[in-house]
Parts: structure tokens; sequence; C-alpha cells
């Protein structure tokens, strides 16, 4: 009832800050839903529509998309533009991409155009200049799978690690670090997933979500994009995308490895991605009263299950997510 109360008191802040910013415009409608604090709603002026975003100053920090929109709009990715900020407050009036996202879009037509443009906007992305970003660096690495044993395991299933599962958790945990950090390090989206994407009406691929970008692994993205939390593809595409995307890359003069290196990178990584995928959508669950996600978890966990049975370094990881599916 409290955050029922603060996000009725916000809407009323956002309405008064926009009324001089977007003159008549209409009342303001929720455009989407968030994982975070973060809200965005649709207002119409005129012939045109408009997103507003609102993030509490108290738990969003509205920087680092400001940044982040510039830095991916000068590399020639579709991001909505800022047309007017106000940082103390927390609201942000955007660019309006549209209604249908890309996962919208591949359930209803089919993923032959759609993946092809989401590779090519994603080669922009790596493209893109990221030394003024935080590096993906070890602890962060570390604390995002921990989201899993702390949340998924202990807090959602009341799971606790004996001493030898332990040790093989600590161990695998610092083998996918090291995986990850061992890898050539570009501009990273970091949610480069169906949901974030959106399908322009010329059909252009809009990306959105991006705040969090880092410099990290050039794998990253890519499994995010290719085996994603909330749609699953045959793992015969999956490899010929992946094949698909590390020609392109190359040619791009991106710092891809071999592609056989490149492929055990691209494993590896999803294995780290899906299990703090996990571990925040019990988080979601349990912390914030968002239930809905805990229906993308078998997904994310058959990922984690497939990966770690085909490498031996990852076999106690393997065990406890068997026993987890049981």
């Amino acid at each position: 009832m409290k955050r029922q109360t603060a996000q009725d008191d916000r809407l009323q802040q956002l309405k008064a800050w926009l009324g001089p910013v977007l003159p008549g415009h209409s009342e303001p409608v929720p455009a989407s839903s968030d994982a975070s604090f973060r809200r965005y709603f649709r207002v119409f002026c005129g012939d045109k529509s408009w997103i507003v975003m609102d993030a509490p100053p108290a738990q969003e920090d509205c920087g680092p998309f400001v940044e982040v929109s510039a830095l991916l709009a000068q590399a020639g990715v579709r991001v909505p533009e800022v047309h007017a900020r106000d940082m103390n407050q927390g609201f942000l009036l955007l660019d309006d991409l549209g209604q249908e996202t890309f996962l919208s879009r591949v359930k209803a037509q089919g993923e032959a155009t759609a993946y092809p443009l989401a590779v090519r906007s994603l080669l922009r992305i790596q493209a893109a200049p990221a030394d003024s970003l935080p590096p993906y660096d070890e602890a962060l690495l570390l604390r995002e799978m921990s989201l899993f044993h702390d949340w998924y395991l202990q807090r959602h299933l009341g799971r606790h690690l004996d001493a030898v599962e332990q040790q093989g958790w600590s161990a695998c945990s610092a083998a996918l670090a090291e995986t990850a950090l061992a890898q050539p390090r570009v501009f990273v989206h970091r949610d480069y997933h169906s949901r974030n994407l959106m399908w322009t009406e010329d059909a252009e691929i809009g990306v959105l979500d991006f705040q969090d970008a880092v410099c990290g692994p050039i794998s990253y993205d890519l499994v995010s994009l290719l085996r994603d939390c909330y749609v699953s593809w045959p793992e015969s595409q999956v490899d010929a995308w992946c094949a698909d995307y590390h020609a392109a890359a190359k040619a791009a003069g991106l710092p891809v490895p071999g592609l056989e290196r490149f492929r055990r990178d691209f494993d590896w990584m999803g294995v780290q991605r899906h299990l703090k995928a996990a571990g925040i959508f019990a988080r979601l669950n349990h912390r914030d009263g968002k239930p809905g996600y805990l229906a993308d978890i078998p997904r994310t966990l058959a990922y984690v299950h497939a990966v770690s049975a085909r490498y031996p370094e990852l076999a106690p990881l393997h065990r406890l997510v068997v026993s987890c599916l049981d």
C-alpha cells in the first residue's frame, strides 16, 4: 500500500512537470512494465506520441541512461532521444519507439528477418566507444552469480549447500568469472534481449534499457539475444546465428577470437548470465512482489543444465542444477 501511494504521488509530480514541458499533452497511460523501480508512460500531443520515464531518484539514477543513450546514438544505434529532463526529480521525456516489441514480432512473424537485424544493431553497439563505461570486473561477475545462490537456492528453494556442494559452487563460479574476464572487451548493453528491443514502424530495431551498460566480454550480449530468458530456439538455429555473427563481427573488425574459442566463451558466458537471471527472477518475487518472472526460471535453468552437461569443469554446477530441477 505504501509503495502504491508513493507511486500515485510520483504520478502527480510527473504530471506537474510535464505540463509546461509538453503543453497540450494527453493523460499519461502506462506504456510498459519494468523489473526495476522505473515506470514508463505514453502521452500524445497532436499527432505524435512520447514516452515519459519516471525514475525515483532514491532508487534509480537517470544519469547513466542519458549518457549511454548519447554514446549509442553516436554509434548509429536506434535509441530514444532525450528531449527533456529533470534529473533531480527523475523524469525524462523520450521518443516513442512504438508498441511492438521484438518478442511479439518474432512470435507473430518468425525470426527470419528479425534476428539478422538484431545482430546488425548489436555490431553497432559493440563498435561504440566503451572507455567511459564501468568495467565488468570479477567482483561484479561473482556478485551477479551470488544472486542464484542467495535468492534462488536459499530463499526460493530453502536449499542450503553442504560443504562439498559449496566447494563445487565456488570453484565453478570462479571459473566462469575467469573465462569472462579473459574475453576481448567491448561495449556491453548487458540486457540485450527480446523484451528490450522494439520493432519500429520502419522495420528497424529500437534498443531500450541500456543504462546498465559496461565494458565487458564480447560474447555477453549475443548470448543474451540468442539464449533469451523469454523465448528459446533450437540449438541448431542458435549455432547458425552464432556463426553468422562471428563472421560479421570479424568482417567489422571487432576483436572476436576464433570460432571454436568463441563458442566456448559464448556457452560459459550464458551460464553466468542465466545463473544471475534465475536469482533476479526469484528476488523479484520475494523482495519486490513481482511473481510473474518465476515462470521464466525453468527456461533459464534449462540453458544452464544443457551447457554445464557439456563441460566436465562445470560438473559440480550441473549436479546442483539437476538437484534443483528434480
